[in-house]
């Protein structure tokens, strides 16, 4: 006998979201008090702020405040049903997913399981790299990083094994690596030497490796050229058209011939979709995506959506798909409740992107921001990517506690959460 998940009777149509990213949150909330059965599964219990992992990793924000509960978020509308759970399988042909808790039957399936780490087939790397897709995973990164000058200060200066603890190398020019780089060279240049003293910081190297010819290859060459530029003025050694070969755990080889000894190579360069078991593999396509039609519909299905980051929408076919960023999805949630609304009609207009631009910090004061009509670096880009990050977080207190710790941090350039709660050990 199937194990039947417990959710609410209720004689309206179904929609299970598989996913509480932010496509799948936003369809959620804007289907509240519409006459639909919502269903929401997540493996975790809460919705975590993915732009803002990097400041978790690097002791800058703590966890709980780029992170909010979903029961908290759908407390009091009563059609929406939220369960921990994880999905094994989707049993197209029945309308039925299945979950590490109970089966459940659907109307409306919504997959909008995002996206992890794509190591291209680098299982070396995968082995040994930091990835950083996750609270946890941030988590175990900051671990790690004080665990290496806890270390590193009982070593000989220079050597091989010190140098290898404090020398840090980030993989990936977009986004999350520039940032992620540019909190690293802060936290050397102002917050570690007054914690470790007896390290001469001014051996510590960090370096940013980009494949490609420029960084945030998606933005204007404007932007590019000028957070290279904000990166060496804080001391990162910035690294193009060079790619990683392998990694063993300490030593990283490159394909320009050169090695870079460390424990802690951080990776950023690439995202794959999460897509669940049960769809047919020659229907995934590049980047373990699922292609869908200008409704969102997952090819060949009529009930079955995706949207985010495990979702191919190309707007132009035989063009690339959308990009996988937070306001992707977030307008395909807003797009399907309408359609959903509508009566999921044949008539319904398709999907349209509005691209409103893109932005990427770099540290204090440094920050490149592109729209449509204009572009800008520098301190005011820095002040329009707080404001537009701070509000896009979920929740009036996660948005208070955010901008007290930023305030603080800002008056003092000090790291608060330089605590190793749960050491971290490799596997």
């Amino acid at each position: 006998m199937a194990n039947h998940l417990r959710v609410p009777k209720s004689n309206l149509p179904r929609v299970v979201i598989v996913g509480g990213g932010f496509g799948g949150l936003r369809l959620a909330k804007k289907l509240a008090k519409r006459n639909f059965q919502v269903v929401v599964l997540d493996k975790n219990n809460y919705h975590a702020f993915p732009p803002l992992l990097y400041q978790v990793a690097t002791a800058g924000l703590d966890a709980s405040s780029i992170a909010t509960p979903f029961r908290k978020i759908f407390e009091g509308q009563k059609n929406i049903t939220f369960r921990m759970a994880e999905v094994l399988e989707v049993q197209t042909e029945s309308n039925r997913v299945i979950t590490n808790v109970g089966d459940l039957d659907y109307h409306y399936l919504v997959i909008a399981t995002g996206s992890t780490t794509n190591f291209f087939g680098m299982q070396d790397v995968q082995a040994h790299s930091m990835p950083m897709k996750s609270i946890p995973e941030s988590l175990d990164l900051r671990s790690m990083l004080l665990q290496n000058f806890e270390k590193a200060v009982n070593l000989d200066h220079r050597s091989d094994e010190q140098e290898s603890l404090i020398d840090m190398v980030v993989i990936g020019g977009g986004p999350t690596g520039l940032e992620m780089a540019g909190a690293l060279a802060e936290l050397r240049n102002h917050v570690l030497p007054d914690d470790y003293s007896e390290i001469d910081f001014g051996q510590m190297d960090i370096y940013l490796v980009e494949m490609g010819s420029r960084l945030l290859p998606p933005m204007s060459e404007v932007a590019s050229a000028k957070a290279k530029e904000f990166l060496e003025e804080m001391g990162v050694v910035v690294w193009l058209n060079t790619a990683l070969v392998s990694y063993d755990g300490y030593k990283a080889v490159f394909n320009n011939g050169k090695t870079i000894l460390t424990t802690c190579l951080i990776y950023a360069a690439g995202v794959a979709g999460c897509v669940p078991s049960g769809f047919a593999q020659e229907l995934i396509v590049r980047g373990r995506r699922l292609p869908v039609d200008a409704k969102l519909r997952v090819r060949g299905h009529n009930n079955i959506f995706a949207i985010g980051d495990v979702c191919a929408f190309a707007p132009v076919e035989g063009k690339p798909p959308l990009p996988m960023v937070a306001p992707v999805a977030i307008q395909m949630g807003s797009y399907l409740a309408n359609y959903f609304e509508a009566g999921a009609p044949d008539n319904f207009p398709g999907f349209s992107y509005h691209d409103k631009g893109s932005m990427a910090t770099i540290g204090k004061h440094r920050a490149v921001v592109d729209m449509h009509r204009w572009k800008t670096q520098g301190v005011f880009a820095w002040f329009i990517w707080m404001f537009v990050h701070l509000m896009s977080l979920v929740g009036f207190g996660s948005r208070v506690l955010v901008l007290l710790t930023w305030g603080q941090s800002y008056l003092s350039s000090d790291k608060r959460f330089r605590l190793i709660i749960r050491p971290f050990k490799k596997k």
